[in-house]
């Protein structure tokens, strides 16, 4: 092809950059799955040192991979004011201490690198780049399968809330991100039949598995989340394949039975695996605490957040002094840290990403990435998903994708030429 795009033909995309890359994603991989066993309890709090040392690797090629180059001015404004704000965030509460400088390093959740991750928008964008990022994909979703191999017991038992929380951290952490694959499960390779639907059978069982576990812990957010990458991909997959329309619907009326069917139990007294989730049914744990939200933040703080550091006062299940810096709806989290500002920068880029990714599009590739922009979005609202982890790094992957006129102009014939997603 004669295409210009440095998504297909990138000059300065050389050895150098490629090594850069793997060691950034070395790290990267070194520091998730460091922290994903450590904040699920399953090891001894020491493997943070080899956290952090996978945040040294990581560090040290970012500079060598910042290339400050988006083809849109639209996004260029708009990212350039939201990289400023963000860096106000930060300022704002930001402390010096020794401890509280190890804290926000190794917390991948409410830490400082959570703010950082935009800036995986100004990395290379060649196709050999998402190509690594796949492979990081894939990594992760083995070590998912493994773990939940190993700590299978901790994960099953139904008095744990250890149990419960390892669940929401491996999966969120490790297995979510393999939806980004499934998504773009019609790019796999077919030149070897055995190992592509090998590969396809992967991708769909991990986030399969999540949906299990997730509904077995009762975690609904994490149902939520799951099950609706389930769902995005069988819409996106009968787009692009255009399959019977029995076998389109079939599916459907499968799931809705299954639901209606677990739904119309909650109030019998059952054992088995779903006993739990029916009982949580109907529970409201998010209203209490979302209310003490709204009772401590003032008109200022709704426009501008309370900084890196801020909190609010709730006594349910809080700190000995009552507060707490995080809160589980993920919009009112980014709305506490940097306010209603910070919010709406972040959907000025979002929404126009979505909207060109869908409709302006002629590839696959294109449209999953807008999908998976939506898919975060809607994420905001059971779940804290702006956070330092392979899923938020690949919302800024997509959003990059959706503003590359280029990119989104290619056939799915050139996409496969291009970039073939090979598993294992």
């Amino acid at each position: 092809m004669k295409n210009k795009s440095r998504y297909v033909v990138d000059s300065s995309f050389n050895k150098k950059t490629s090594k850069a890359l793997n060691q950034f994603w070395a790290g990267f991989i070194i520091y998730t799955t460091c922290y994903t066993l450590i904040i699920s309890g399953v090891v001894s709090s020491k493997l943070v040192y080899l956290q952090l040392l996978g945040l040294v690797i990581l560090i040290i090629p970012t500079i060598h991979l910042i290339r400050f180059r988006i083809e849109s001015k639209y996004l260029k404004t708009i990212y350039i004011l939201y990289c400023g704000w963000l860096i106000y965030i930060i300022f704002r509460g930001f402390s010096f201490n020794s401890k509280y400088l190890f804290n926000t390093f190794i917390d991948a959740y409410d830490g400082l690198f959570a703010y950082f991750v935009p800036l995986i928008l100004l990395f290379p964008n060649n196709l050999i780049y998402l190509k690594k990022v796949i492979n990081v994909i894939l990594f992760l979703s083995i070590f998912y399968v493994v773990c939940d191999i190993i700590f299978i017991r901790t994960l099953l038992t139904s008095d744990s809330e250890n149990g419960q929380r390892t669940v929401e951290y491996f999966t969120k952490i490790l297995g979510i991100p393999c939806g980004f694959v499934l998504l773009n499960i019609i790019y796999h390779s077919d030149k070897r039949k055995g190992w592509a639907l090998l590969g396809k059978l992967w991708v769909l069982s991990v986030i399969i598995l999540a949906f299990l576990l997730a509904t077995i812990r009762a975690r609904r957010g994490l149902t939520f989340m799951s099950g609706s990458l389930l769902l995005f991909t069988y819409l996106l997959y009968n787009y692009a394949t255009k399959i019977n329309l029995v076998f389109k619907f079939l599916p459907l009326l499968i799931v809705f039975f299954l639901f209606i069917y677990v739904t119309s139990l909650k109030g019998h007294k059952r054992s088995g695996p779903f006993s739990f989730f029916r009982e949580r049914l109907n529970e409201d744990t998010r209203t209490s605490v979302e209310q003490y939200f709204f009772l401590d933040m003032d008109s200022k703080d709704w426009i501008i957040g309370k900084g890196i550091d801020g909190m609010y006062y709730c006594p349910t299940g809080a700190t000995e002094d009552g507060y707490r810096q995080v809160i589980e709806t993920g919009y009112l989290q980014i709305i506490l840290k940097g306010g209603i500002i910070s919010l709406g920068l972040l959907f000025l880029i979002t929404f126009p990403a979505i909207f060109k990714g869908l409709f302006y599009s002629k590839n696959i590739l294109s449209k999953a990435a807008a999908i998976w922009i939506l898919y975060w979005m809607l994420a905001l609202f059971p779940a804290t998903v702006s956070t330092f982890t392979l899923s938020y790094l690949l919302v800024w992957v997509s959003i990059g994708i959706c503003y590359s006129r280029v990119v989104r102009n290619m056939s799915d014939e050139a996409v496969k030429e291009n970039f073939q997603y090979k598993i294992f």
